[in-house]
């Protein structure tokens, strides 16, 4: 009788994922992947400088869009990618907003993603870092990103998308590290892009490599300034009741999460003190950072990514009773090229769950963990967590049931 039962059941599975693909399978028959690829406006960049812009109304694809994954990388006129040792990609992140028809770029209304940080802090819907060219971020299927859904967007407005694109040339750098963890003192800096005074105690960070600020570079150092772009590759598909929506959630380690009034505070960047146990050690310790945070709908997670700088090794986002929703660690490069480069984060590993098999509940508090090597200092670092979740799963289609 047990034997009976496990093959019922056994096949009752297989007749259910046979579903599941079939449905997938339909979609793709029934739509078309869409790609296009965009450059940013032109930045000029020397050894030592900066660049933090902010374009707005970008290209990006219009309609009522499934967007299905997104790659960006810098290149130079000619197309060429640039290696991170010589132009270092801090971060690049897309946002979108809602813009009253005919109107400026500062008359707007947020449309940020789901949540969970305060106002409009890390509210954007795509964004990495130097690990943009190695981490797969496509939507896996029947899912994807809705955007462009009259319905949503309010009267009067029109969806808009802002780019922001923070690099930094260390071609000729004292110290290429340094540089690219902003630390103030290669900056010479001690008050932020606004003129306030920076703490004594802030030692690197975002407040340290704004625009036009420069990095300390080798004395005698000669190196030609040279116009470079950020091209972005967006694929999607046009939006249908086959595919399932979900939810982009960002989620901060440096987040100080008041429990009673349920409020986030998103530091964004902290940093990372060398160990005194760490003399003389090839990998010295780790340091672990965590926070626990309430998440306030829940859903099914069907992918997961972190972000971290120089130094990471990798990011966990447990459940309240201890199970892992999902484990990111980082890809270190080997070699000089573009996408390969020694010692620079390449790539962060993403999560891929079985539907249905990872669920948070409404309002469950969550863990995340963030891991660095203390061998040294690292000033500004990000303890970032990218999940997708989706409030339903996939209803498998009653035509191919009866066929079954």
């Amino acid at each position: 009788m047990a034997h009976g039962f496990g093959v019922g059941l056994l096949s009752l599975t297989l007749v259910l994922l046979a579903l599941s693909f079939s449905q997938s399978v339909m979609i793709h028959s029934k739509t078309k992947i869409k790609s296009a690829v965009f450059r940013s406006p032109v930045f000029e960049l020397e050894p030592g400088s900066v660049v933090n812009r902010f374009y707005y109304n970008i290209d990006f694809p219009r309609g009522h869009i499934a967007l299905k994954r997104f790659h960006a990388e810098v290149v130079d006129e000619a197309g060429n990618s640039i290696p991170l040792h010589e132009t270092y990609l801090h971060h690049w992140v897309v946002t979108r907003s809602f813009y009253r028809n005919g109107s400026g770029e500062h008359n707007s209304l947020p449309g940020r993603n789901n949540g969970i940080c305060q106002r409009e802090v890390l509210g954007q819907h795509f964004g990495l870092g130097s690990e943009t060219r190695r981490t797969i971020t496509y939507v896996p299927d029947p899912f994807g990103l809705e955007f462009g859904n009259p319905a949503e967007i309010p009267k009067g407005y029109e969806e808009r998308w802002m780019l922001n694109v923070h690099a930094i040339d260390t071609r000729g750098a004292e110290d290429k590290l340094g540089c690219t963890e902003c630390l103030c003192s290669l900056y010479n800096v001690s008050k932020d892009e606004y003129g306030r005074p920076l703490s004594p105690n802030y030692k690197g960070g975002l407040h340290c490599c704004y625009e036009h600020s420069q990095c300390r570079v080798r004395k005698g150092f000669q190196g030609a300034k040279r116009s470079l772009y950020l091209k972005y590759t967006v694929e999607w598909i046009d939006w249908n009741d086959e595919i399932v929506p979900v939810k982009t959630y960002i989620l901060d380690v440096t987040d100080n999460f008041n429990a009673d009034s349920h409020e986030h505070s998103c530091q964004v960047e902290y940093e990372v003190i060398r160990s005194s146990k760490a003399a003389g050690l090839s990998h010295g310790n780790i340091d672990t950072k965590q926070t626990t945070l309430r998440f306030p709908t829940g859903g099914y997670v069907v992918y997961g990514v972190a972000h971290q700088h120089t130094g990471g090794r990798g990011m966990t986002l447990y459940k309240e009773d201890g199970r892992i929703i999902c484990t990111s660690t980082p890809i270190y490069g080997k070699g000089e090229e573009a996408g390969n480069e020694a010692g620079y984060i390449v790539g962060m590993r993403s999560c891929y769950p079985e539907p249905g098999s990872v669920r948070i509940l409404d309002g469950e508090t969550l863990v995340l963990e963030s891991d660095y090597s203390n061998v040294k200092t690292h000033t500004g670092v990000m303890g970032l967590f990218y999940i997708l979740v989706a409030d339903k799963l996939p209803t498998p289609n009653p035509a191919l049931r009866s066929q079954l």
